[in-house]
């Protein structure tokens, strides 16, 4: 079998015989949908790094409060999940998952954008909401090929102008975070969807001053005009 879904009411550890399925190629052990499960993995075990050969590990709603350091050898590995646990940090290792395309670390207990997951140069998905992160750090630059990142229901108080080198991003969220300003080069991210689709660029529950959210409604084409504005007074 390459896919193995694991469940079980109060789920607290995982078989060791699934470690000895080297051709397994998506581990579900996620309790999402099923609303009867309720799991409490804390630790995944170090023996995930046998799975060689995982393309999906999904790992939502657990408690886990680590990852080990063998996931760094899960070469394969394109889509993982991480919401909903209580991890309040990464290990440096992640920054090996090079074809990792989708990471969910939503509602976990983050206070910083690791430096790690800015070394997933395939990365297309990270959603980070709901943690408490109050720095994004500038090597975000490197994430080119970076579509959408959520930001919602952080501790931001600013961005990196750094942010605005992501020229692929369509989908940027933002809302509730302590963002009082935006970096002078925002309105270069033109890719955007600046309208009022589910995929908008939110920037709600906001106390943003420069620009102003009359602005930000605009658009790039308004960001940029006022930003000028500034620049010739």
């Amino acid at each position: 079998k390459k896919k193995l879904k694991i469940s079980g009411r109060e789920l607290l550890s995982v078989p060791t015989q699934v470690f000895g399925l080297e051709q397994l190629q998506v581990l579900e052990m996620s309790p999402e949908r099923e609303s009867c499960l309720r799991y409490r993995m804390e630790l995944l075990p170090q023996e995930i790094g046998h799975l060689r050969n995982l393309t999906c590990l999904y790992l939502d709603s657990n408690n886990l409060k680590k990852i080990p350091a063998e996931i760094g050898t899960l070469s394969h590995l394109e889509r993982l999940t991480l919401s909903n646990n209580s991890l309040s940090s990464l290990p440096a290792e992640m920054g090996a998952l090079q074809r990792l395309q989708s990471l969910h670390l939503a509602n976990n207990s983050l206070t910083e954008l690791p430096e790690t997951l800015c070394q997933l140069r395939s990365l297309t998905f990270l959603d980070v909401s709901d943690n408490k992160i109050d720095t994004i750090p500038s090597s975000i630059r490197h994430l080119e090929k970076l579509e959408t990142l959520l930001l919602l229901f952080n501790s931001l108080e600013s961005l990196p102008e750094d942010v605005c080198l992501l020229r692929n991003l369509h989908t940027l969220w933002l809302g509730n975070n302590h963002l009082r300003s935006l970096p002078a080069a925002f309105g270069e991210l033109v890719n955007l969807d600046w309208g009022y689709n589910y995929c908008s660029c939110n920037f709600e529950g906001n106390p943003l001053e420069n620009p102003p959210p009359e602005v930000c409604s605009r658009g790039p084409e308004g960001i940029r005009d006022y930003f000028s504005s500034l620049r010739r007074i």
